[in-house]
């Protein structure tokens, strides 16, 4: 397993102080605690570290198969994306329900007449629009959608670890992948339940390539 530089100086510093708060060790670092976040979690996930409630971060010196570690934390987000399912921002609020259920998704992406991502529409979006509004027929959705630029996106080059990360801490179910950073081209998406199903598999993969 291969960890950063940045990533053996928070092992040295909880090792020398344990058990130590995140405020502690980004203190030491010269760093903001969201700095380290994705750090701290990925410390834990592998079994390095250890959280403790009201206590802090402890040594506990577990490590992780370095086949694992790169199937579940560094493979890129384009390797697990799934087509997301467009409609026009002028489509219905009815119609778009529809949409919904007939692909069995959990989010709408929504896009302008040039092809360009303006808003997202969760399953949250359409059944609050179905019960203040009776006229779901007429309505369009982009009087309900979740706008650009308050949505968060990926890369596809970024890792999965990441996406896991802004999933969690944004409270959404999917991130739209775009492009670049900044693009209005989105080409796939990467959702809670995508990032679980591949932890699942791989780590049954590899458990049964040990029993072999």
């Amino acid at each position: 397993m291969e960890l950063s530089e940045r990533q053996k100086k928070i092992i040295k510093i909880v090792k020398g102080n344990e058990p130590i708060s995140g405020d502690k060790i980004a203190e030491q670092l010269g760093l903001t605690k969201p700095t380290l976040r994705s750090d701290l979690s990925l410390l834990t996930m592998t079994g390095i570290l250890d959280a403790r409630p009201r206590v802090g971060y402890i040594y506990s010196g577990q490590t992780i198969e370095p086949l694992l570690y790169e199937e579940l934390f560094h493979l890129k987000v384009q390797e697990i994306m799934v087509p997301p399912v467009f409609i026009k921002q002028g489509t219905s609020v009815q119609d778009a329900i529809t949409d919904l259920f007939m692909h069995n998704t959990g989010s709408l992406y929504v896009i302008d007449e040039n092809g360009d991502f303006v808003g997202l529409l969760s399953r949250k979006d359409l059944l609050r629009a179905t019960v203040n509004n009776s006229n779901i027929s007429q309505t369009p959705v982009a009087m309900i959608m979740t706008r650009v630029p308050n949505i968060i996106t990926i890369t596809p080059k970024e890792r999965i670890i990441d996406a896991g990360y802004l999933i969690i801490h944004q409270q959404v179910d999917s991130l739209p992948v775009v492009e670049a950073e900044g693009s209005a081209k989105v080409i796939g998406k990467v959702s809670k339940s995508k990032l679980l199903s591949h932890f699942v598999a791989a780590g049954y993969e590899v458990e049964k390539n040990k029993e072999e």
